[in-house]
This record gives structure tokens, sequence and C-alpha cells, in this order.
């Protein structure tokens, strides 16, 4: 089982940047492809990012992908998105989730229903 914990949201302007990890526990880690997800209120969750085990592959959704990075450090069971450019429309409780058998590939990363374990969230707020 991997347990995970969302830090690093806050309040910032618009342009600003903000950096979130998720830190995981489990003895799977290493090998769970992790995913990032939004819920702006009043509207459904989104896929934000995801990347593999290994950390070799990336996925971004079209709104994001030129201003943010996601990463991780096996060495500190960690997973980080880089949030550059940020808009209002950013605005959103940010979740990490996890898969127990990687599904990311052939358009399957933003699937919800494939992430096995998800955090609690933290909240981001972007004013203009």
């Amino acid at each position: 089982r991997v347990h995970l914990v969302e830090s690093g949201g806050g309040s910032v302007e618009t342009g600003g940047s903000l950096t979130l990890s998720c830190a995981a526990s489990g003895d799977t880690y290493s090998r769970n492809c992790i995913g990032w997800f939004r819920q702006a209120p009043g509207k459904e969750r989104e896929a934000v990012a995801a990347i593999t085990g290994p950390g070799q592959i990336t996925y971004y959704a079209d709104s994001v992908e030129e201003r943010f990075s996601i990463s991780r450090d096996h060495a500190k069971n960690s997973v980080y998105l880089q949030m550059n450019s940020l808009q209002p429309e950013d605005t959103a409780t940010y979740y990490c989730a996890a898969q127990d058998l990687c599904a990311l590939s052939g358009g399957r990363w933003p699937t919800q229903a494939l992430y096995d374990y998800w955090g609690q969230g933290t909240q981001v707020t972007v004013s203009s």
C-alpha cells in the first residue's frame, strides 16, 4: 500500500511560481507511476501531469505543458510539480495519486480510475 501526502500549496499572484511535493511511503513506491490532478470549485477533477516509476517518461495536460514540470526523487520518496507562470485558472486543490500497476501510455495517464491511492490535496490559489 502507498500513502501520499501533498504539500507546498499556497497563494500567489498571477505569473508566480509554486512547487508542490508529494511525499510517499510504501514498499512499492519506486515502481509506482504517480500523477498530479486538480479540482477547481464547481468543476470536475482533471489530470495535470504524470511520471513513470523510474522517472524517464512524463505526461502533461495541454493547458500546463509549457508551464509545469513533474519530477521525482527516489532518495526522498517524493514527486514534485513545479508550476511556473501561474494563472487564476490554475486555482484548485491539487492531488497526487499512485498506480500499483503503471498504466500511463496509450493515452491512459489521465484516467483517474487507474490510480489506486490518493492524497488529501493541497490548495493553490492564484490571484489576478
